[in-house]
């Protein structure tokens, strides 16, 4: 191996190790060592790629031609393995594709072999070309007609799995806030009922009484039970029945964990900034309607009815009535006096005398 070739090692195994590994954010340090590197290598390996150049013909492009040596240099690099053969044998494959790659599209196909048949190298981005005759890529014609629907179908379920999985994290700080409270009251009232007070006997502030550890225990275990309830039945859409075999609880106590981690859900939501998004959305306020007063009592019956479609009401004027019966008197009295009411009757013949 010459010292060409063990240089070249060296500085390619810096490059190596001073790359970010996968997940990895590149420190400064490690940046600044592999461009330092990196350049070396492009230094050491700098007659080779001018004899390439030259080789394939490129001297009029030569900046085009250095920058493709580059980009052949780095993936060379990213492709390297040691056990398998020497860096050299790497990177002389890399710089002659990208160098004949670069020939085609400048200059076509310059073999003496293409040009005894008269072949043109086209190249496959052509096809593609646009209105204006600029090319595309290959990649743009190929169109999914779902990729759209997909993505945001994958987005919004990424975005729902971590809403979901945000709910049940505040529902179970809420189980457990609520239960601590509970043990805390227990612990005073079991020290009330212990603790004996003489009156002949100084009074000193008593200690806090301390939660009893496998009561605490006994809680987390009731509040994992009850985020696996939560879990299967409300978001995976569990039977009662499932779940109850899963987690040994009776389904009617599933049923009960299920309504009540319902209704706290949907207070958690409303209440936190959050889930917002997920509260149901405010109705518009109803509008009270107002209570009519009923109407007063109509003196005559009313004319709409069906009782009353037949019938008529008129008003008679009293001194009409008695002009009338005084002309028609003569002419039929026996008549008048038994089509006439009592009163009438009475009152003629009051005025007849």
């Amino acid at each position: 191996m010459s010292k060409t070739t063990a240089a070249l090692e060296a500085a390619v195994a810096i490059v190596i190790d001073n790359s970010a590994a996968d997940g990895v954010r590149q420190t400064a340090r490690q940046r600044a060592n592999a461009d330092k590197a990196f350049a070396h290598v492009l230094k050491l390996i700098a007659p080779r790629i001018r004899h390439f150049i030259r080789q394939y013909g490129l001297t009029a492009h030569w900046d085009d031609a250095e920058q493709c040596c580059a980009i052949g240099v780095h993936r060379a690099i990213q492709a390297y393995e040691p056990e398998k053969a020497q860096f050299t044998t790497f990177v002389n494959w890399q710089l002659r594709g990208e160098l004949q790659s670069l020939r085609f599209r400048l200059m076509t196909d310059q073999r003496p072999s293409a040009k005894k048949v008269e072949a043109t190298t086209v190249s496959l981005h052509a096809i593609s070309a646009g209105a204006d005759g600029e090319e595309g890529s290959l990649e743009a014609m190929i169109e999914d007609e779902d990729a759209l629907t997909r993505t945001e179908a994958g987005a919004s379920a990424y975005f729902a799995d971590g809403a979901k999985a945000a709910l049940i994290d505040r529902y179970v700080e809420h189980l457990r806030s609520v239960g601590v409270e509970q043990l805390k009251r227990r612990a005073r009232t079991r020290r009330s009922l212990v603790q004996v007070v003489d009156p002949d006997l100084p009074r000193f502030r008593a200690r806090a009484q301390a939660i009893d550890a496998a009561e605490l225990a006994e809680l987390e275990d009731k509040i994992a039970q009850h985020r696996a309830v939560v879990e299967r039945r409300l978001f995976d859409d569990a039977t009662l029945e499932d779940v109850g075999n899963d987690t040994g609880i009776a389904k009617e106590r599933v049923r009960q964990i299920t309504k009540s981690a319902a209704k706290v859900m949907v207070e958690l939501a409303g209440s936190d900034p959050r889930f917002a998004i997920m509260a149901d959305r405010q109705r518009p306020p109803v509008k009270p309607t107002r209570t009519r007063k009923p109407a007063a009592a109509a003196i005559l019956p009313d004319a709409q009815a069906a009782h009353n479609q037949f019938a008529r009401v008129t008003a008679i004027d009293p001194a009409t009535l008695v002009a009338e019966v005084r002309a028609d008197e003569a002419e039929a009295p026996d008549v008048i006096a038994a089509a006439l009411p009592t009163s009438f009757a009475v009152r003629e013949k009051v005025l007849a005398d």
